[in-house]
């Protein structure tokens, strides 16, 4: 993890975990990648399965464009850097399952 930018929220000062634009499970290991915040990171897993993200999410364009996470990636820029943030899985996800 260093201090850096997150490439989906755009705070700055962040430690940042690589995120898979495709999940390894389908197909990503060697794909590209995005430096993201913790709390954004988990909230994409939170939100999506891996095969929502393989075939539909897999720049930060497209993630950032979604309906779901738009939201939450106005709120999450407006908070201290060093926020820690409660993720819940959402309904529709828990439905999948």
């Amino acid at each position: 993890m260093k201090a850096l930018v997150c490439e989906l929220c755009q705070r700055q000062q962040v430690e940042t975990t690589v995120h898979h634009l495709t999940p390894r499970e389908e197909g990503g290991s060697k794909l590209p990648t995005a430096n993201l915040c913790i709390p954004c990171h988990k909230q994409i897993h939170a939100l999506y399965t891996n095969k929502e993200l393989a075939v539909r999410l897999n720049t930060i364009e497209l993630l950032r464009d979604d309906e779901k996470i738009k939201k939450y990636v106005k709120w999450i820029r407006k908070q201290p850097s060093k926020t820690l943030v409660k993720v819940r899985k959402s309904n529709e996800k828990k439905q999948k399952r």
